[in-house]
């Protein structure tokens, strides 16, 4: 009986792909094609491990049971699938796990992971996780998390957070959170979160939260705050706020619940309560509110209870108009002109 299963082995040697329980590996391939069972440094196949440490190149399939040492060198081409979990330093394709997907540096192509997707420098393509999808570096694609989306770098594509969606760089495209969007560069795109959206640089799209939308610097597009909107610098576009819309410069038109306000403002701003112009400011356009208050220069129109403005370039239409041009008060009532 020995003889005969050792002749049922010579085939395998004589095709130069000795059966080997070296370094703790089965290796069933030849000239590194087929199947090994362990930790096979290269090949083109199926590779079956529990855990990865001499992985440098797989073409095909590497099953895993446990994420790879640290650091991790290998790189998947093909489809990585983890029984639970599963990691490369680099996988181009597809990576599946019960438990999660993770890369030391790149992961192109589609992740699956029922905790989890990360990658260390770059996710690019598709990525699912049952609770997060992140990068330290940038991410673009399709991503979607339980609880959330983030980045340390920018995120370009379509993002879906149960809770938020969040990147240290740019955010681009389309972002929608259960609870907020936020970037600390510039977003641009659709925005919407159900609590708010903000960004330490510029907005440039559509934001709409729930709370409210705001910027750091320049807001530009539709913004829709259920408290407020605002901006750092200058917000241009449509701005409409349940409570108020307020940046240094407004230029477009502009709806807050309870109040409107800025320093340099060239916009139609329309509110049942406060309209304000900050010391030194300027207003061109016109301005609908219980009380206008301009403590600049006003060109244009502002109708109101009650009108005031330090120097009237324009029209006040209420009950009572104040204008102090040039140091000269004048009280007027429906209907003001200078």
């Amino acid at each position: 009986m020995l003889i005969s299963f050792r002749r049922r082995l010579v085939p395998f040697f004589a095709l130069g792909a000795p059966l080997t329980l070296g370094a703790q590996v089965i290796d069933l391939t030849v000239h590194d094609a087929g199947i090994a069972i362990g930790d096979k440094a290269r090949m083109t196949g199926l590779r079956i491990n529990f855990r990865d440490r001499e992985l440098r190149r797989v073409n095909g399939v590497n099953v895993t049971i446990w994420s790879p040492y640290s650091p991790a060198e290998g790189v998947v081409n093909g489809l990585a699938l983890g029984v639970p979990v599963t990691g490369a330093r680099d996988i181009n394709g597809v990576g599946a796990g019960a438990f999660g997907v993770g890369v030391d540096h790149r992961l192109r192509g589609i992740a699956i992971g029922g905790i989890g997707v990360g990658a260390g420098q770059e996710l690019r393509g598709i990525a699912i996780g049952g609770v997060g999808v992140g990068s330290g570096g940038s991410v673009v694609g399709l991503t979607m998390g339980g609880i959330g989306v983030g980045s340390g770098g920018s995120v370009r594509g379509v993002q879906i957070g149960g809770i938020g969606v969040g990147s240290g760089g740019d955010v681009t495209g389309i972002s929608i959170a259960g609870i907020g969007v936020g970037s600390g560069g510039r977003t641009t795109g659709l925005a919407i979160g159900g609590i708010g959206v903000g960004g330490g640089g510029s907005f440039r799209g559509i934001g709409i939260g729930g709370i409210g939308v705001g910027a750091g610097g320049d807001a530009t597009g539709l913004m829709l705050g259920g408290v407020g909107v605002g901006a750092g610098g200058r917000l241009h576009g449509v701005g409409i706020g349940g409570v108020g819309v307020g940046a240094p410069t407004l230029d477009g038109l502009m709806i807050g619940g309870l109040g409107v306000g800025g320093a340099d403002v060239h916009a139609i701003a329309l509110t049942l309560g406060y309209f304000k112009i900050a010391d030194d400011g300027n207003f061109r356009g016109g301005a609908l509110g219980a009380v206008t208050r301009v403590d600049g220069t006003q060109h244009g129109l502002t109708i109101g209870l009650f009108n005031y403005a330090r120097e009237l370039h324009g029209t006040q239409l209420g009950i009572i108009n104040v204008s102090d041009n040039g140091g000269h008060r004048r009280v007027i009532p429906l209907v003001s002109m200078r």
